[in-house]
């Protein structure tokens, strides 16, 4: 089954030292917040939440110290909603928050991340996974940015209206290397200062 996850035409909110910018363009959709049916959900919604090992990247250079860090991300937070009555599908939106950062060995402001939303039966099987890409770019002498990213209309089909949300899960997180990915559940993390006299 493909096409049941889109981003948003709205793109993300950035956040850079205190300052907030929206990119806006028209979108054609409504949200699923805006539907007009006031009718309550046939049940609860499925769970939203990035999974703990593929919530942190962390680009080294080499050696695990910590001037060998190159770009990082983390996912700060995830927040949904979602929507369904009668035998129609669950309708869905998230919104990701993300953390980035510039270690002193990143090269270059812009650096090109992946990440992935999975809609799955719960317990059970993947229904869909899509690799999307985000491009941060830090500002002139930041190290660090926060970004929010909108994915919109993700549809979850139901074989008929007894079948509720809690029978599903959407998780995130980033596509890592089977290094980032040992480096994360290895409980790894970097302190500038930790160790030192």
């Amino acid at each position: 089954m493909t096409g049941l996850i889109k981003r948003s035409k709205l793109g993300g909110f950035m956040k850079v030292a205190g300052f907030s910018l929206l990119a806006l363009s028209v979108s054609g959709c409504s949200s699923v917040r805006e539907s007009l049916d006031d009718r309550p959900n046939e049940g609860p919604c499925p769970v939203a939440a990035s999974l703990f090992d593929a919530a942190r990247k962390v680009e080294i250079k080499g050696n695990e110290v910590f001037e060998n860090v190159g770009f990082t991300g983390e996912i700060v937070g995830v927040q949904s909603f979602c929507r369904y009555v009668g035998e129609n599908p669950i309708t869905m939106e998230m919104e990701i928050d993300f953390a980035f950062g510039r270690g002193p060995a990143a090269e270059g402001v812009t650096h090109d991340y992946n990440y992935f939303v999975t809609v799955t039966r719960r317990g059970r099987a993947v229904i869909e996974k899509q690799v999307l890409p985000l491009k941060v770019t830090f500002p002139a002498g930041a190290d660090r940015v926060s970004v929010t990213e909108k994915i919109e209309n993700i549809v979850i089909p139901r074989a008929n209206a007894t079948v509720s949300g809690s029978n599903f899960e959407v998780f995130v997180g980033f596509d890592l290397t089977d290094e980032e990915l040992a480096f994360n559940r290895a409980g790894k993390r970097f302190r500038v200062n930790a160790g030192q006299k």
